[in-house]
């Protein structure tokens, strides 16, 4: 199932940006340019990810006005743009940097938000795929959990289908290539994007449990109605065939609680399949749900 996802994901993952681009600003950050894209990088395959990643405010231009997308990243930039898509506050110390270094009171939010597990500490450092793929899911671990453990760094964020692939005649997964500026926006977008459809997915997951309602052996309530981005959906299975009864967003329900042995809460991404939120409910006489949304892992 993975591998078809992944499949569809590359072919559409440039229409994500319309469904996103609307959302939130990604929070607090230094001032990022977002006016029209100079002639440096309007011709490279990166366009659109750097666009919105200017826009977003978790990269940007160098003081001569320029992203200078074939530069490879250095620890200190994808780190800087990690804390602005996490929107961390709070920080912890990090002996390691002296006191006034450049890049003190980021890290210090970095560490406090896990992103620094097992990295080297060293902000200049220019990063090769196997380094930015552990501050990926360092970053991630509280919305995707661990990555696969029979896979490197790298060809885990290959095969979940955030990295790139190495060029042709390559090995697939070669951990030793730098990452440019170019390449890390188109990361930074999936991870900004995922955290954006994981955050709507579970404020409809609460809007939908919130509704519910159990009274003289019945169990009513209604799908939220929801957006353009997610895909709502509950299904109800039966205990005695197993047959399923769904409802779709928008759609309110009044079903005999003995009638069936389970119900499902749903929000998928319709672009490319991926699972903001999933919330099963084993005991519908007391509503308790278990979140069983997608992980790296599974």
């Amino acid at each position: 199932m993975k591998g078809k996802v992944l499949a569809v994901k590359k072919i559409i993952s440039t229409l994500l940006v319309a469904a996103f681009v609307m959302g939130a600003l990604a929070g607090p950050a230094p001032v990022a340019a977002a006016d029209p894209l100079t002639a440096n990088y309007s011709a490279t395959p990166e366009k659109g990810a750097i666009e919105f990643a200017l826009l977003k405010g978790f990269m940007w231009k160098y003081p001569d006005g320029q992203f200078h997308g074939e530069d490879q990243i250095s620890q200190g930039q994808f780190v800087s743009s990690l804390v602005a898509i996490r929107e961390v506050k709070e920080g912890e110390p990090v002996p390691q940097l002296p006191e006034g270094h450049w890049a003190k009171a980021t890290y210090e939010r970095a560490q406090k938000a896990g992103i620094l597990a097992g990295v080297e500490i060293n902000p200049n450092k220019l990063l090769n795929k196997e380094e930015t793929a552990l501050l990926v899911f360092n970053a991630w671990k509280p919305y995707r959990g661990v990555k696969d453990k029979g896979f490197t760094n790298t060809g885990a964020l290959v095969t979940w289908g955030w990295m790139e692939p190495a060029p042709p005649g390559n090995p697939k997964f070669r951990e030793d290539l730098p990452v440019t500026r170019a390449q890390a926006a188109v990361i930074l977008r999936k991870m900004w994007q995922d955290k954006y459809q994981i955050e709507l997915g579970e404020k409809y997951a609460l809007e939908f449990h919130n509704s519910l309602k159990v009274k003289d052996g019945y169990l009513t309530g209604m799908v939220p109605k929801g957006d353009k981005v997610l895909h709502l959906s509950v299904q109800f299975f039966k205990k005695d065939s197993g047959k399923i009864v769904p409802f779709s967003k928008g759609q309110a329900f009044r079903v005999k609680i003995d009638d069936f042995r389970a119900m499902a809460f749903f929000a998928t991404n319709d672009l490319d399949y991926s699972i903001a939120a999933v919330y099963d409910y084993i005991d519908l006489s007391v509503l308790e749900r278990k979140k069983n949304t997608q992980l790296f892992s599974k």
